[in-house]
Formats: structure tokens, sequence, C-alpha cells
């Protein structure tokens, strides 16, 4: 079996790397570790290593961004498998693997001969996704996160306040969209925003949906209409605890395969992390999967 180990230096603290790095030189089995220079190199070393045709584990290190380019050249091959070696500052997909995840899945010896299991992947406009995508007013939040990021004196919190602030009480928490899931038609109306879930957790700390599971099958779906600045901050909290059945005069919710959606302006769409902008998208089940692997001892089922 080959592993692999693909390093995002950018990804976490800058002392991260370093930490990984010593781990590494004391690992029993050999192994293998590229580091990533650019956008799109983690996807390119993962192809790369799929295309030999020998089994092979493949390990993230870094956030979700590195993980979802690793699931991207991973997806649909049967003799790899991925996982995520939690560096980023957010990896919000291994939360669902409970609150120690970053103590399981730093246990590098116990993880490469972990379990491995074939997980549901979300394609949206052709971009896969393992964890979720949203649309709306928490997407564009996530989006303009960056824009903050170099000023002075400014955290990674304090960015995220910002970009908060500009979006919510400055630019507005709704637009209109079209979105249409299941039975739900939902025409040219103001809405919030809409997520749709194969994981669990985004945004650093919301679980909109407590009990999504990635290997059944089904997308959990969640759109929130359009609510006044008090009620969306009285919302808000629920929202991210999972409580949307609690408010369903406000949050409708369909279990299914597929949403489309679109709107006269473009939407901006966060699909782990990454961002997209279109007018028009359609978010459904995958047709392929990818395996990904994990300590003895860490769960994800409820």
């Amino acid at each position: 079996m080959r592993h692999l180990f693909i390093i995002n230096p950018a990804a976490g603290k800058k002392r991260s790397t370093r930490q990984l790095e010593k781990l590494l030189e004391n690992l029993s089995f050999p192994h293998e570790v590229v580091y990533t220079g650019k956008e799109g190199d983690a996807r390119r070393f993962t192809e790369e290593a799929i295309r030999t045709g020998e089994p092979v584990r493949i390990y993230a290190c870094g956030g979700d961004g590195t993980l979802n380019e690793v699931v991207n050249g991973a997806a649909g091959h049967g003799h790899a498998a991925i996982t995520n070696v939690p560096k980023g500052t957010g990896n919000d997909f291994l939360k669902i693997f409970g609150p120690q995840y970053r103590t399981l899945f730093y246990n590098l010896e116990g993880l490469a001969c972990g379990p491995q299991t074939a997980f549901d992947l979300i394609d949206c406009n052709g971009q896969l996704g393992i964890d979720v995508v949203c649309a709306g007013v928490d997407a564009r939040i996530a989006a303009d996160v960056h824009r903050y990021k170099d000023w002075c004196f400014v955290s990674g919190i304090g960015a995220y306040v910002l970009s908060l602030l500009e979006n919510v009480f400055f630019k507005g928490i709704s637009r209109p969209m079209t979105v249409h899931m299941g039975e739900i038609r939902w025409e040219d109306r103001p809405a919030c925003l809409l997520c749709v879930c194969n994981g669990r957790h985004y945004g650093g700390g919301f679980m909109p949906v407590g009990d999504a599971m990635p290997d059944d099958g089904v997308l959990d779906m969640l759109l929130v209409r359009k609510v006044s600045l008090f009620t969306f901050l009285r919302l808000v909290g629920k929202y991210a605890k999972g409580l949307y059945r609690q408010y369903p005069e406000l949050i409708l919710d369909y279990h299914g395969h597929k949403v489309t959606f679109s709107a006269r302006e473009p939407i901006t769409v966060v699909v782990d992390g990454e961002v997209m902008r279109d007018t028009s998208f359609t978010v459904r089940l995958s047709d392929k999967k990818v395996n990904f692997f994990y300590p003895a001892g860490a769960e994800y089922r409820l």
C-alpha cells in the first residue's frame, strides 16, 4: 500500500507544518511527502498518484479546501482512499467524528491502518464536495472574509465579524431566488439562505442538520425564507444547532437527491469553502463516491 501525504504549508498556523514533519519523521511505514505551492496542486498530486493504478492512501494535510481538492481528484477511483489530517483552522468535515477529531486524526499510525467507508459526494455544477454546499447570506459572508484578512490589526475572527456586519446590516439578508427541491417550488421570491448537507458542520460552528449522514445516499436541504433582521438574529442560533424542525413556517426542509436554484443576479455559492458564482445551479447527489479512511475507534454514525 502506498501512502502519500499532501501538505499545504499555507494552512493553519506557521508552526503546524514543522510539527507535522516531526510526526512524519517517526512513522514506522514507508511514505511519500509532497507540498502544495498553489491552488490546484493537491488535486494534481492526487490524480498523478491514482494514475499509477496501485492501491494508495492519500492524506490531505490542511483545511477543508485542501480536502476538497483531494476529493475532486480521487472521486470514483476504487483503488484510492483519502483522509484529512486537520492542519487547517476549520476542518469542518472532520467534526462529524466528534470533538476529539484533531487528536484522533493526528494519530498517524492509527490513521494509516484504520477502516475506510465509501462516502457520498455532492455535485454542484460539476464541482464535487463532501460536506456542505451553501448559497445565500452565509455564503456571501464566507466569500467576503478574504477582503478583510489583509487589514492591519484584523484577526481571522475579526475578518469574519466585519464580513458579517457588511452582509447582514448593510447589504441586506435576503435575495430573490427560484428554488426547486422535491415538491417545493419557490418562484423568484426572497430567501435568506439555502444549504445542502452531506456532512453536518460548516462555517466554523454551524450544524444545520444534526443527523445528516455522509453515506446514506440522501442530501439534506434547508431553505430559509425571507425574515426580518430581528427574526434572523433570533433564528440563527437555532439554525446553527440543527433545530430547523421547530420552525416549519420559516425553514423549509427536503431530503432527497437534487435541488436547482437560479436568480437574475449571480448567486454566491460555497462548496466546502470553495467559492463559485453563477446565475443558475444544479446541486445533486453525485454518481461518484470516495473512499474515506479514519482511525479505528473514530465514529461518525449517530
